[in-house]
């Protein structure tokens, strides 16, 4: 072979190999992005012809697709629509819209991904028509109803999230004023928009998932769990440590700090740690916030969760602790006001992780994608997120936060029979009314469930609704259908 002929072989050897690699790439490895993809007319198109799979809690459906007389083929139904909206979410071929677990996993639901390839060519040989594969999430149907009942009772505007601490599996998450799905899923797009275009209008904003989303709230004082670990952390502090306990503080920008109440926390010249988390006292965790400073609190805060992307596996707004805070800031973030924000899932996970010897699970939502068989074809599993305290930090940060619920600020929770630990919260909006919040778990000897409560605009009562008055109980909801009780 001349030297000519040797050169063009490697040549034609190397456009083979290459295209051979391109066409891997694209048939195999990036088929799943591909077919996925918005521009992929031809893939919107057959997913017509797939009846889309059903999302199931505990094994029963709580959406399915039925057939209907139009090109799109089937229809989705959603049961209890506005209860499991925040978690369905919706899908429309018509308008190519989806939400929520619907648009999370569509490629599973639709029968259009890499999981369901296999599924796929088994019913072409058995010659069965071709169906989405269904998605079995973490949600407890009671706890889920307790939360949506609690709330929408009282017509609160508001969210619920339940976790369970030792997975971070979420067992309940709810938001109102919620919204019929049914109505954004229909196929008659001047109805669809028509809805969709009242609900955006609504001043109470019933698209937002208040438990991951909308505009976040100041914790308020459920955040002085977050301060008190970080004191533990640092091993210069307990929870018996003493701080000055005048009945006015002066941040250092002058503003007066108080507690809620007007008065000092206790009656002696200093106060505790613990006692001030029972009682929930502002003054003294200000302080404490200012000793501690603003990268201690911060870095505490982040192994909660703040400041973290969660895809869970819904996209999760990241709840709040900035950066460089100053020491007047940083006293108001000792009783979660200022600058620091959060939603519900975020402070249910700062519950969990007390809940859970001081580990922090990554939260989520499903369990498994199944086909019809519930063969499974894709397992979720628990992940660990961070280690925020030692099991003995935490086992005493739990005595106090139990303390709080049976004799302290917060006995709207209590429960005969069940140790509940737990910390309410009353955060101010300015001049708007309070955002009213619980946050929790038990039993706090063996904890099955953390649960966070947000109740917004005062729950109707603007600067004089409380924590304890009004999230506590929804809480105490929660808690009792997980155990059963």
């Amino acid at each position: 072979m001349t030297k000519e002929l040797r050169r063009l072989s490697f040549v034609i050897l190397a456009m083979f190999l290459s295209l051979f690699l391109a066409s891997s790439w694209i048939q195999v490895i990036d088929a799943d992005n591909l077919a996925q993809n918005a521009a992929n007319t031809r893939t919107r198109e057959d997913s017509y012809q797939i009846q889309r799979g059903s999302i199931l809690v505990e094994n029963s459906a709580i959406v399915t697709s039925v057939p209907a007389d139009d090109r799109y083929q089937y229809q989705r139904v959603y049961t209890d629509a506005a209860m499991w909206a925040p978690v369905t979410g919706y899908f429309n071929p018509v308008l190519q819209s989806a939400t929520g677990i619907e648009s999370a996993l569509n490629a599973d639901l639709s029968g259009t991904g890499s999981n369901a390839f296999f599924a796929e060519i088994e019913r072409i040989l058995s010659g069965q028509p071709q169906q989405g594969l269904s998605v079995r999430l973490t949600m407890n149907a009671k706890a889920q109803r307790a939360a949506w009942d609690a709330l929408q009772e009282k017509g609160y505007q508001g969210a619920v999230v339940a976790i369970e601490p030792s997975t971070g599996r979420i067992l309940a998450m709810v938001s109102t004023p919620g919204f019929d799905t049914n109505k954004l899923a229909a196929h008659d797009s001047t109805a669809v928009n028509a809805e969709h275009d009242r609900l955006a209008a609504e001043p109470d904003k019933p698209l937002y998932n208040r438990a991951i989303a909308g505009n976040l709230n100041p914790p308020g004082s459920t955040f002085k769990v977050v301060v008190a670990a970080a004191a533990l952390a640092s091993g210069d502090w307990t929870l018996e440590s003493t701080l000055p306990n005048p009945a006015r503080y002066t941040a250092p920008s002058g503003e007066p700090i108080s507690n809620a109440w007007g008065g000092t926390c206790g009656d002696g010249k200093t106060t505790t740690i613990a006692e001030a988390l029972r009682r929930s006292c502002n003054i003294p965790m200000a302080e404490l916030a200012v000793e501690l400073g603003d990268k201690a609190v911060r870095v505490m805060a982040e192994k909660f969760g703040f400041n973290a992307d969660f895809e869970i596996p819904l996209t999760v707004t990241p709840s709040s602790y900035p950066s460089g805070l100053d020491d007047p800031q940083t006293a108001l973030t000792g009783f979660g006001q200022g600058k620091v924000t959060a939603t519900p899932l975020q402070m249910a996970m700062v519950a969990a992780g007390v809940a859970n010897e001081g580990a922090v699970m990554k939260p989520r939502m499903v369990d498994a994608v199944i086909g019809d068989d519930f063969a499974v074809h894709r397992q979720f599993t628990d992940e660990a997120f961070e280690q925020a305290l030692s099991a003995e930090q935490a086992e005493a940060l739990t005595a106090v936060l139990t303390q709080g619920v049976s004799s302290g600020a917060a006995t709207g929770a209590r429960i005969d029979g069940v140790d509940v630990a737990g910390k309410t919260g009353t955060a101010e909006n300015g001049g708007n009314p309070y955002s009213l919040w619980f946050t929790g778990f038990a039993p706090a000897e063996n904890p099955k469930v953390a649960v966070a409560v947000v109740v917004e605009d005062g729950g109707g009562r603007g600067q004089s609704g409380s924590g304890n008055g009004i999230a506590a109980p929804i809480a105490k909801k929660v808690i009792e259908a997980v155990l059963g009780r």
